[in-house]
């Protein structure tokens, strides 16, 4: 219990620290006039950012240790999104966000290979929880940082303090660790895995495989895709639709990502009762609803219940799809896992580009309307994550 409460703190700090930042964004674009297509570029170098950063994680974790990255990488994290409140132009954000990207998918994969080796040693599955405690983590910092800023906070202060607030929680967690999943252990697990997913791999064609996992991919990209556009543009939704005022838009944010913990948490015991398709079709249902009521909201009580429909049913499809990846028949787990994962963070990086030119030529409206074709989308291809290993 102590080892996994100490993994369920590094997940609940990394949550916390992008989090921080979010609710601020309705300020930012008032402060350095951003228009939407020019916000929608910037906010897509997070994603950018993790792209780039995809060969670093497994280099730095064998030179240094899971454990290690995981705490440098949060003291990364904070800088980056501190330095983004005392951005000048979106040019300045563009790179801090970059920065910010990077350094996120960097503890990521450093922080769910200790989850893993964890697991491992627990003889139980743990890391459904502890994405949940990921969401809570944001939960908590979206609706902190949102009370802040409505209470007229400095925003520069505040996302220091929660920079070092995180660290400190990384560093708690890693003494609860202690000498589990040692760093020596994870590197030697990493290597082994990605040897026998190479040899598996070669004995199938690349083209099949890509076949098979390109639908996988495309509901982890429905799911991240709600994700992202919560992230961006949800506090923006709630000043335009419902006129929110800005200073208070976080909620909206904080909305979302709520209804996306209280998912995650229920989402094995739904999963093993039901399917992991069945309740990704719910899921898409409630998204394409949940994004109707969105662009048409004139209030907001509509919007907000809209806003925890598309959380809600987003909150299984990412790791939906990754389970689903590790079963793919001829390609080894780590193999498929990581063949979605990289082909979901591609499409993520268009998401925001794309709400942001939409809403540039006929309004964010009109942008935001891209939820219902993810709910659509996500329904289509739900029975995809049913998949069984052959």
């Amino acid at each position: 219990m102590r080892v996994a409460a100490g993994v369920g703190l590094y997940f609940t700090g990394n949550g916390a620290v992008f989090a921080a930042l979010l609710p601020w964004y309705p300020l930012l674009v008032d402060r350095l006039g951003l228009s939407s297509w020019q916000f929608g570029l910037v906010v897509a170098c997070f994603a950018g950012g993790s792209l780039l950063s995809s060969a670093l994680p497994a280099a730095l974790i064998a030179r240094f240790g899971a454990h290690r990255v995981v705490i440098g990488g949060t003291v990364m994290l904070g800088v980056a999104a501190s330095a983004t409140a005392w951005s000048v132009n979106g040019v300045m954000m563009a790179i801090c966000l970059l920065l910010l990207g990077c350094c996120d998918a960097i503890v990521d994969v450093a922080q769910n290979v200790v989850g893993i080796t964890v697991q491992k040693w627990a003889g139980r599955s743990i890391l459904s929880s502890m994405h949940a405690l990921w969401s809570l983590g944001g939960l908590v910092s979206g609706a902190a940082a949102t009370a802040a800023a409505s209470a007229g906070a400095d925003m520069r202060v505040w996302l220091a303090l929660i920079g070092v607030a995180t660290v400190l929680i990384t560093i708690v967690g890693r003494r609860l660790i202690g000498g589990y999943a040692s760093p020596r252990r994870v590197a030697d697990d990493e290597s082994s895995q990605g040897s026998s997913s190479g040899e598996e791999v070669a004995g199938r064609s690349k083209r099949a495989i890509l076949l098979a996992a390109l639908p996988l991919a495309i509901v982890a990209i429905c799911g991240a895709a709600v994700e992202d556009i919560a992230n961006n543009w949800a506090g923006l939704s709630a000043v335009e639709f419902a006129d929110v005022p800005a200073s208070s838009a976080g909620i909206a944010f904080s909305i979302v990502i709520g209804s996306q913990c209280l998912g995650r948490f229920s989402g094995d015991a739904l999963v093993m009762r039901f399917g992991a398709g069945r309740i990704a079709r719910l899921g898409g249902g409630l998204i394409a609803l949940g994004g109707f009521g969105i662009v048409s909201a004139q209030e907001p009580i509509l919007l907000l219940v809209s806003m925890g429909a598309i959380g809600f049913g987003s909150a299984t499809l990412v790791p939906g799809a990754l389970g689903a990846a590790g079963r793919l028949p001829g390609v080894g787990r780590a193999g498929g896992v990581t063949l979605v994962n990289w082909l979901m963070r591609v499409g993520y990086l268009g998401t925001s580009p794309l709400v942001g030119v939409i809403a540039t030529g006929a309004g964010l409206r009109w942008g935001l309307g891209v939820l219902v074709l993810v709910g659509i989308l996500t329904m289509v291809l739900a029975n995809r994550l049913d998949v069984r290993r052959a």
